[in-house]
């Protein structure tokens, strides 16, 4: 059983090291800077110079259309009083235009509370150690192939872990594609008719940054666990 030992106490070695490379990595390009998502998409810097010009586009079609509406009025054609009309697209148009700064603004809100989670100081702690602490664990509690156990239990950490920084990825990419298609919603809210897609996408953006948030404390939690677990195995 000794070779078989050494296999699977280095693949225990080698899935912690992955690990510990996946974490630095992934860590330090999350967060409520849209940088990193350019990089990766740099067409949706492209495209929302183009949804800037629809959505203004397509404030300006509403505006007129309302406004033929409410002359056709007498012939039971219902429209939105003029006034209020004109100042929602105006207000709307500016929206859509300095959509990119008003996002900038809100990420830098987000991005504060995010930041002092992130730069909180935890024990030092390095993944590369957790299985070589299990061993010990184990082998105290269990005979036989002690390895393998510590190959299971470590395969079993990694992976919940992965799931959770999987979940913070996927959770800053619904970020970025709502930040860079925030004029078209901004352009729903010009209507009356379109106002509570503009609600629901404000509700969906608030709740998407929330989260992102949310899964930085989650992670930020689970490594600390893991440290107090390595700088204290017995506590187990």
């Amino acid at each position: 059983m000794g070779i078989l030992d050494s296999i699977v106490g280095w693949i225990a070695e080698q899935v912690m090291n992955i690990l510990d490379l996946i974490t630095g990595s992934v860590l330090g390009a999350l967060g409520c800077d849209m940088s990193v998502f350019i990089r990766y998409f740099p067409a949706a810097e492209t495209m929302y110079e183009i949804f800037v010009a629809i959505a203004i586009g397509f404030i300006l079609l509403n505006l007129v259309w309302q406004l033929f509406k409410n002359y056709g009025a007498g012939i039971g054609l219902s429209a939105e009083d003029p006034g209020k009309l004109l100042l929602r697209s105006v207000l709307f148009i500016l929206l859509a235009y300095y959509s990119d700064q008003i996002m900038a603004l809100i990420l830098t809100i987000a991005g504060t509370p995010y930041s002092w989670i992130v730069d909180a100081s935890l024990p030092p702690i390095e993944f590369a150690s957790f299985a070589s602490v299990l061993t010990v664990i184990v082998g105290a509690l269990a005979s036989g192939s002690v390895s393998l156990i510590v190959l299971i239990l470590t395969i079993i950490v990694a992976w919940n872990y992965i799931k959770l920084l999987f979940e913070a990825a996927e959770r800053y990419i619904m970020v970025g594609v709502l930040i860079y298609t925030a004029p078209m919603a901004f352009e729903t809210g010009a209507s009356e008719s379109t106002s509570n897609i503009f609600s629901a996408w404000g509700r969906m953006l608030g709740g998407q940054l929330f989260l992102l948030v949310m899964n930085a404390w989650c992670l930020r939690l689970f490594v600390s666990m893991v440290g107090g677990f390595i700088a204290n195995p017995l506590s187990l």
